[in-house]
């Protein structure tokens, strides 16, 4: 990759926020200190404000999901960094509705503290606040990982799920009930053939040999515990459907499926694994009820992909196909078998 910035230039993340925010002027609005972005349309019926936030790099998460239908405002921290508190703290006085705010954090620790500092103060100020962890990621389900799964690719559909949810006037507690079954019944994981590209040398941020693969690696361009010999990607992906499934909780035989580029993959090859997904899933026996294929939760440039499944339950479906009127998420539409 060959990055449009000078090492001189700094953090980019400001100049592409004010970039972000002019190019999609109709539906997000900038605050610039603390950084961070609020949608200008809202269903007059939301009375809980989604907000959300995390490390850039992950473009269009989360900014990119601002607006009706989905969240209301968003945090962005620097590259790979997670936000400062005051932000999480300032886009959610904005964002509250009459019966408080759920904040949407993917479970790593610097999200987790941060937006918990925020979630206090919030609370001396008399706003009702909710948290809704998302932790998919099957690569760090181990009892030897403190933390935990990470939050990963589900995080799109969770926020999906939850804004179409909140749309209809749901209170609170049963909103964060809500988004914490749709994390629960989600499970991704990813792998890549290449690193991200380093901002500060231009240069891959970690080395592999040739024909091996990186078996679930993170959104930070975090290496894999392991790497293995790269097999055919029928194969691969028949591997990573089998490991998926089987974590998923028990329920209905519908699923929701997201391929996910990690930002150097590209869509003739991630249209043609959404191909051996929907195979495999057949094959299996499960429904696709609704399906995303594209960039959604990158990792800078790298090149790799991540699968995303999530148990669908059926009152969930028409919050999937609902409307969401956003700078990046594409339009949904009820799927049939």
């Amino acid at each position: 990759m060959s990055l449009p910035f000078h090492p001189s230039d700094g953090d980019p993340v400001a100049l592409a926020l004010r970039g972000f925010a002019r190019a999609h002027a109709d539906l997000v609005e900038l605050h610039e200190s603390p950084a961070h972005l609020v949608a200008r349309h809202r269903a007059p019926g939301r009375r809980v404000g989604l907000v959300s936030g995390g490390g850039s790099g992950h473009e269009p998460l989360h900014a990119g999901f601002l607006g009706r239908g989905m969240l209301d405002a968003v945090a962005p921290g620097r590259v790979f960094a997670s936000p400062h508190n005051t932000q999480v703290l300032e886009a959610s006085r904005t964002a509250a509705g009459p019966a408080g705010v759920i904040h949407v954090v993917k479970n790593y620790t610097g999200d987790r503290i941060n937006f918990g500092i925020a979630a206090e103060r919030l609370r001396l100020e008399g706003i009702d606040v909710r948290r809704v962890l998302v932790d998919d990621d099957l690569a760090t389900d181990s009892e030897e990982t403190a933390t935990g799964r990470r939050g990963t690719g589900a995080t799109v559909v969770v926020e999906k799920l939850l804004g179409a949810a909140a749309d209809t006037g749901i209170g609170l507690s049963e909103l964060a009930d809500l988004g914490t079954r749709f994390a629960a019944a989600s499970r991704s994981l990813a792998v890549a053939s290449r690193a991200q590209t380093s901002m500060h040398t231009g240069e891959p941020s970690f080395a592999l040999d040739a024909g091996e693969l990186e078996y679930g690696v993170g959104i930070h361009g975090e290496r894999a515990q392991k790497s293995v010999p790269r097999p055919p990607t029928e194969d691969l992906v028949d591997r990573m459907l089998d490991e998926i499934i089987a974590a998923l909780p028990d329920g209905s035989d519908d699923v929701i499926a997201v391929v996910n580029g990690l930002g150097g993959t590209t869509l003739l090859e991630l249209y043609g694994l959404n191909e051996l997904v929907r195979d495999g899933l057949d094959r299996r026996g499960l429904t696709v009820a609704g399906g995303l294929v594209g960039t959604f939760v990158p990792a800078l440039d790298m090149a790799g992909f991540s699968l995303t499944l999530t148990r669908m339950a059926p009152e969930w479906r028409d919050w999937w196909a609902s409307p969401a009127v956003t700078p990046a998420f594409p339009r949904t539409a009820k799927e049939t078998a």
